[in-house]
């Protein structure tokens, strides 16, 4: 019996696995570009949430960066 799903019980640890590879991939330079423009590293976790990964995309696109209000 298929369990409700194409591929059974194939996706198990591997999933989760590669899965948390492409966050790292993904969060470690968006949270040294927050870094950078002067706001919080944490922020680029935010690039993990859809919708919201747009949203702070033309945030940090648009905004005045502290980092140039600071004159560095």
């Amino acid at each position: 019996m298929m369990e409700g799903n194409m591929f059974g019980s194939a996706m198990g640890a591997g999933h989760w696995l590669w899965m948390l590879v492409i966050a790292i991939i993904v969060v470690i330079p968006a949270w040294r570009i927050c870094q950078r423009t002067g706001y919080p590293g944490f922020l680029g976790i935010l690039i993990l949430i859809p919708l919201v990964n747009l949203a702070f995309l033309y945030f940090l696109a648009f905004s005045d960066w502290p980092i140039n209000k600071r004159g560095e």
